[in-house]
């Protein structure tokens, strides 16, 4: 069995800077500073080399090999109260990147006014609230999963926007009211491509009832531009012949965008129910795709079994590539359109069984274990030409462990 580098000499310089800051922190017990982080070390490997499994964005994932680069992670934060009004948070996160590195960079880096008890403006770089655990997808003690479902969280890569926001929360009877407006723009890279979300406007709204039930709907537009210039290339060709439509329809430059969500969770101490269902809309050459999930889980003592079902399902490719086939003067135009709409077909079902183990008060141990069935490439990366990777019938194995912590 061949295991590739874990991460672990990439992560050191922002682990000794967790020391040193906690330290600092924890100097005075009036300090105006709070200290916390997070950690996962993780393996995972799958039952072929056609494909890599990858997190969405990564360019390098586990297949035979045993991998550490999939969910390895550290974060740090800092907050600092100024007083009872103004407040500035920082939060510091290395993980795989799109360029495949660890290089730590600024996940969060805002400053809030709670101007009202019920009422609170922040500016700055803030979690994008696009899923039910937006604000702590990466903090993997927080989750029931070993990692949040991927035909869900898969559909949007941005993790972070810089912009403005404001948060009201109220009581209405016994239930627990939040509303959340947000604009900015966000920018992230895609396995070695730029991608940017401006012009970008939400709305995140959720409700805590009795019984420990919560229900979310969430919605975003703005513009969105993928920065390839191979596709851009592509794009001018195609506009200088007669299938300048097709150009059109491929053009990935300030293309309008939307992201729309619900969820639905459930906790009432052993039970434990999650589910989102998730819908986003292009009018550029990225697919238009809904994916669903719904987890089950049952706490027993310190042990907590889980069964997640989930789908990605292309329903729009957005391009109509009228390109005839058969003509050998036009093949390589045809087959450039239509290799860029492959990578675009996300279809998938993955049924997931895991357990986590609360081995420690701060630290949680996960295994999970994954039967993924891709139609085309799906989610996976670097697959392999000629190898039927996502043929009829087939299916991945992915075994996954992880130690999650929180500090």
């Amino acid at each position: 069995m061949v295991v590739k580098m874990l991460p672990l000499a990439r992560l050191a310089p922002l682990a000794l800077a967790v020391a040193a800051l906690g330290a600092q922190a924890q100097s005075g017990s009036d300090s105006a500073f709070s200290f916390s982080g997070f950690a996962t070390l993780g393996l995972v490997s799958t039952n072929t080399d056609a494909a890599q499994y990858a997190i969405a964005g990564q360019p390098r994932g586990a297949d035979k090999s045993v991998s550490g680069e999939v969910d390895s992670k550290i974060g740090v934060q800092l907050t600092a109260k100024a007083n009872k009004m103004f407040s500035g948070t920082v939060q510091v996160l290395s993980k795989q990147n799109g360029d495949g590195n660890f290089r730590p960079e600024f996940e969060w880096a805002y400053a809030k006014a709670q101007v009202l008890p019920s009422l609170a403006f922040r500016v700055g770089r803030m979690g994008g609230p696009f899923f039910a655990v937006s604000d702590f997808r990466d903090v993997g003690y927080a989750n029931t999963w070993l990692r949040p479902p991927a035909d869900v969280y898969g559909q949007v890569s941005l993790s972070h926007f810089d912009g403005v926001d404001g948060s009201y929360q109220t009581s209405i009877g016994s239930a627990s009211v939040t509303a959340q407006l947000f604009g900015g723009k966000a920018k992230a890279n895609y396995t070695g491509t730029e991608i940017k979300y401006e012009d970008m406007v939400g709305l995140n709204a959720s409700v805590e009832l009795d019984g420990g039930i919560t229900l979310r709907l969430g919605h975003v537009q703005g513009k969105l531009t993928v920065g390839s210039s191979a596709l851009a290339g592509l794009v001018t060709v195609l506009r200088s012949t007669p299938f300048a439509s097709v150009g059109n329809e491929m053009d990935p430059t300030k293309k309008k965008a939307t992201f729309s969500g619900v969820g639905a969770a459930y906790d009432s101490g052993n039970l434990i129910l999650n589910a989102e269902y998730t819908m986003r809309r292009t009018e550029s050459y990225v697919s238009d795709t809904d994916g669903w999930y719904g987890t089950v889980g049952y706490r027993v003592q310190k042990f907590t079994p889980y069964l997640t079902l989930s789908q990605v399902k292309l329903k729009d490719g957005n391009v109509n590539n009228t390109i005839p086939a058969g003509v050998p003067s036009l093949a390589a135009l045809k087959g450039g359109v239509d290799g860029i709409l492959a990578g675009q077909k996300l279809n998938q079902k993955t049924t997931a069984l895991g357990m986590r183990w609360d081995a420690y008060r701060n630290v949680a141990l996960k295994a999970q274990y994954e039967r993924i069935k891709p139609n085309g490439n799906g989610l996976f990366v670097k697959v392999q030409p000629g190898s039927g990777f996502g043929s009829n019938g087939m299916s991945v194995d992915v075994y996954s462990i992880a130690v999650d912590t929180v500090f």
